[in-house]
């Protein structure tokens, strides 16, 4: 018994190091905070991940979700009073204005525009009321246990707020959507909208773009009740990291070093799977079956387990061109699917001549007829 006790107090002692360390290295400002491998949904470091908090204009990360999950992104928008009748940060919409909705998305992301939200939330949800009803629909989905959505832009509201951690699992959605991700990521961008449309460029306020070279997005915010919050994401070497802050007054930094402690902890590999027991079954070629082949490696987290899954076609005729896409090789873990790789045909297989084809249609015509005969001729033994 003593000897269990002292197990799990050296057991507890090394966690608790290992956590103080981590406190150490990374000292951050943030009132909340959580630092999470996009990869694989680990928690590097968190602080007071649940504690539910305003979260400002990054609710606009949601907003942009839902607008591009509408899958109507050159929808002509003639803006109304009431779509812009709302304070704050604004992307210049006007009355009579006419936008598409990939541009609210970027006056969304990039600009902050509460405007732009007011707007899609009109657009798509008939009002606040209707579109905090998807937003909070989409949360749950995500498993966003502890946040509650009031507002598209993130005004203030007492029942509107989220967690570090919520944040943090809403931010890895998003950067799975190759269009939020090739937005939130640009500096900057030139768009055409207005009455009549004319040229104007919005800047990102995202100013870890600028300041750490690995930063791919994604969010700030800022309310005098919620202090400066930011949702970022950076990546190296395949790894991909996720870092919330919420009401830090040195959120720049604290991503910063939050970043450069998740990268020293987390290394990118690449990942395959064994084929030598893989291949798909040619008709009519020269070669009764062609190798396969991944279109590319995954990258994954080194130490941490991948399984493969082979999907391949039943067959394919002849003839089957190299690099051809012959299945799917599912990548995956604990949390789920990792990648869905392309399977190729790795060789060419080429059509047989047709005599010989001829010659296997004969024989095998030939076959039947000796099988159906051999098959009449069977005497029942009584």
């Amino acid at each position: 018994m003593k000897k269990r006790i002292v197990a799990l107090l050296i057991s507890f002692g090394i966690l608790l190091f290992s956590d103080l360390r981590a406190y150490a290295q990374i000292g951050v400002s943030a009132e909340a905070a959580v630092l999470m491998c996009a990869n694989s949904g680990e928690i590097l470091f968190s602080r007071n991940a649940d504690k539910k908090l305003s979260m400002a204009s990054t609710t606009k990360i949601m907003t942009s979700l839902i607008a591009l999950e509408s899958a109507m992104p050159d929808k002509d928008i003639i803006v109304t009073k009431e779509m812009v009748s709302v304070e704050g940060t604004s992307m210049g919409l006007m009355p009579g204005d006419s936008v598409s909705m990939e541009e609210l998305i970027y006056g969304m992301l990039l600009q902050s525009g509460n405007d732009a939200a007011n707007t899609v939330a009109h657009v798509i949800g008939g009002g606040q009321e209707g579109f905090a009803k998807l937003m909070n629909e989409r949360a749950t989905q995500i498993g966003m246990k502890n946040t509650n959505f009031v507002t598209a832009s993130g005004l203030d509201d007492e029942n509107h707020y989220s967690t570090a951690y919520d944040m943090a699992l809403l931010a890895c959605e998003c950067i799975k959507n190759p269009e939020f991700l090739e937005i939130c990521s640009q500096k900057k961008a030139k768009l055409t909208y207005g009455n009549p449309p004319y040229a104007r460029t919005l800047t990102n306020h995202n100013k870890l773009l600028w300041k750490y070279s690995d930063t791919i997005g994604i969010k700030t915010g800022f309310t005098k009740k919620s202090g400066r919050c930011l949702v970022s994401a950076a990546k190296r070497n395949g790894v991909t990291l996720v870092a919330v802050t919420l009401n830090a007054p040195d959120d720049w930094n604290d991503h910063i070093s939050m970043f450069e402690y998740g990268f020293s902890k987390c290394k990118g590999i690449f990942v395959s799977c064994n084929l030598s027991v893989a291949s798909l079954k040619v008709a009519g070629g020269l070669k009764p079956y062609a190798p396969v082949r991944l279109a590319y490696l995954p990258e994954w987290i080194s130490g941490k387990k991948c399984s493969c899954r082979i999907e391949i076609k039943p067959f394919e005729y002849a003839p089957v061109p190299e690099g051809t896409v012959v299945g799917t090789a599912i990548f995956f873990s604990e949390k789920g699917v990792v990648d869905e790789v392309p399977l190729l045909a790795s060789e060419s297989v080429y059509l047989k001549p047709a005599e010989e084809i001829v010659q296997e249609k004969k024989g095998l015509f030939s076959d039947l007829i000796n099988n159906l005969k051999d098959f009449l001729n069977i005497s029942v033994v009584k």
